[in-house]
């Protein structure tokens, strides 16, 4: 939502944002208060747009990509990310391992703690102002359900990562000192309130909302991407056949609107096609970078470091390699190539030569060791354009590290980047999730992508579904919804290889199905949450952070700053362990 940014919008942030530090400033530039902004329609509309600003905070930021996605079974550390290093630099602690999780966490406490209570601040001054803002018969109901959705949403993430939270319903103005952490089930019997309010008051498109044309942007939430949202929950809260009903209703129940799955899962990932019938629900970041006050980064974190190879530089087409995340071993073995698209779709394996003057000549070393090379002394061993690099997830058996006639170009194959027990050899070079890559930067310095970031889309819904009809014992209804992705999947001629059976169906299969289709997207450390496997699967798969993780660890810490600044010490405690 491109037009969020603006005096009004600011002057709104610094309202809502003035409880959140016990110590801010009492001082306020703009002269505005709540009273005066939230009393004509213009400034709801503005505290509503608003409310959708703090999720830039969490999606594609690499907070919270460590604090969503990284930590779980599917991921470790890159070189850069504090891994064991393998140059001499010492590493750092972190979240990827559970060793930099402690209760003076700047991601947990400034990227998810604050931001999530900022949003809930000023989704609660608007549902107090809206009903005297002389806001017209036909929006407020619309414009109520799009606020209670926000709270709703800000509450699940808070509750899901911190367990027992403070229940705010009603705006913080001023400074407050006391808080009481209200249990798990009464935050959830709120954000039930507040969907099941937004699910009768939303409409189902964009074209629906009796708002002006400037308000209606991309990235506004409507009924389809509530109903998506409830079945989380549901399924989150072990309200299983409300889950699945509402899987239902989002898979295959708005055709007749344009949404479906995509026919293709490569398309999905077309920075040309961010706007298709797939998605539910997206933060939008601007093609202005200027209004997006941190755009989305997400195209950096999982690129290895292919820009000291030889034969490449970097540049726009390949991207600016942070070389923060890599996959597990684990998380490349779930897929089958030869009959899943998903691989090819999400990972990067080969790098085409892009710079003449660093490729190299067949030696006279490599010469005297294979005759066969003797024409080819001091020749480039490729062209610019050929292929530089080559990571594979697969054993290229008898391979040497050597340059040959038919290894030209570096190759890393499964036994170069990982030892058998999964142990990362190589940090710097693997197969490179490529689904947030964004040619169309403006230069192959730049960090900043325009890129949306999904939040909700049909086929995280389809595998939702599949998980609620095991968890009612409907094996067969759980091998619909899988084979609804994996259909899609198929390459072609391989449809019938894809196929599961009602006899596969169990929580493990549709956690490894999960990472397949949704790896990245920033929902694994909920999903493993959710479905108690949390401790388990990462103990079991992830050899960097089994001896780290802890069985409190299913929490995130409350802040420590927050904890010293509140006066009532017996109602607002710390998570064990921390």
């Amino acid at each position: 939502m491109n037009k969020i940014i603006r005096p009004l919008a600011l002057a709104l942030l610094v309202l809502a944002a003035s409880a959140c530090e016990k110590q801010l400033e009492e001082y306020n530039p703009s002269g505005a208060t709540a009273e005066a902004v939230f009393t004509t329609p213009e400034g709801i509309e503005t505290a509503i747009n608003g409310t959708y600003t703090y999720n830039r905070a969490i999606y594609g930021k690499e907070s919270g990509y460590a604090l969503l996605e990284m930590g779980t079974d599917i991921w470790t550390n890159a070189a850069n990310n504090g891994a064991t290093s393998t140059n001499g630099v010492t590493p750092q602690p972190s979240l990827m391992t559970y060793q930099g999780l402690n209760a003076d966490n700047v991601w947990v406490k400034n990227n998810l703690w604050q931001q999530c209570y900022a949003g809930i601040n000023l989704c609660n001054q608007a549902i107090k102002y809206i009903g005297t803002a002389n806001v017209t018969v036909a929006r407020r109901p619309s414009a109520e359900a799009e606020v209670r959705f926000m709270r709703a949403w800000y509450y699940y993430l808070l509750a899901e990562n911190f367990g027992p939270v403070p229940l705010r319903l009603e705006p913080t103005e001023g400074v407050v000192t006391t808080a009481t952490r209200a249990s798990v089930d009464d935050v959830y019997a709120q954000v039930l309130l507040d969907l099941e309010f937004a699910l009768v008051n939303l409409p189902v498109t964009l074209a629906a909302y009796p708002v002006p044309a400037t308000a209606s942007d991309y990235g506004r939430i409507t009924r389809p991407a509530a109903e998506a949202f409830a079945a989380k929950v549901y399924l989150t809260r072990g309200q299983y056949q409300r889950a699945a009903n509402y899987a239902r209703k989002v898979t295959t129940g708005y055709t007749s609107q344009g949404i479906r799955l995509l026919a293709s899962y490569a398309d999905l990932w077309n920075i040309n096609n961010q706007r298709n019938s797939e998605v539910l629900w997206a933060v939008n970041y601007s093609t202005n970078l200027t209004f997006n006050a941190g755009s989305n980064l997400g195209h950096t974190f999982f690129l290895m470091d292919y820009n000291t190879l030889p034969g490449m530089t970097r540049d726009v087409a390949n991207g600016f390699a942070n070389v923060r995340y890599m996959p597990t071993r684990f998380l490349l073995n779930l897929y089958n190539e030869q009959n899943d698209s998903r691989y090819a779709a999400s990972f990067k394996q080969a790098w085409l030569a892009n710079n003449a003057t660093t490729i190299q000549k067949w030696s006279p070393a490599e010469v005297s060791q294979n005759a066969a090379l003797a024409p080819l002394l001091n020749q480039n061993k490729f062209a610019v354009g050929d292929t530089a690099v080559l990571t594979t997830k697969r054993s290229i058996p008898n391979f040497q590290q050597q340059y040959t006639t038919r290894f030209r170009f570096r190759t890393y194959d499964i036994d170069d980047i990982y030892n058998a027990d999964g142990t990362p050899k190589d940090r710097f070079h693997y197969p490179s999730l490529r689904k947030f890559d964004d040619p169309t930067r403006a230069s192959a310095t730049e960090t900043q992508s325009s890129r949306d970031v999904f939040i909700l889309r049909v086929g995280d819904i389809a595998l939702i579904g599949a998980e609620a009809q095991v968890r009612l014992n409907k094996p067969d209804s759980a091998a619909y919804y899988v084979n609804l992705v994996r259909t899609r999947a198929a390459l072609p001629g391989r449809t019938a290889a894809m196929q599961v059976t009602a006899a596969q169906m169990n929580l493990d299969f549709i956690l490894d199905e999960r990472a397949r289709e949704l790896a990245g997207e920033q929902v694994r450390w909920l999903d493993l949450k959710r479905t108690g496997k949390l401790l388990e699967r990462v103990r079991n798969n992830n050899p960097d952070a089994k001896n780290d993780i802890k069985d409190f660890h299913v929490l995130r810490p409350i802040p420590q700053s927050d904890i010293d600044a509140v006066t009532s010490k017996g109602d607002f405690q710390q998570n064990p362990g921390y």
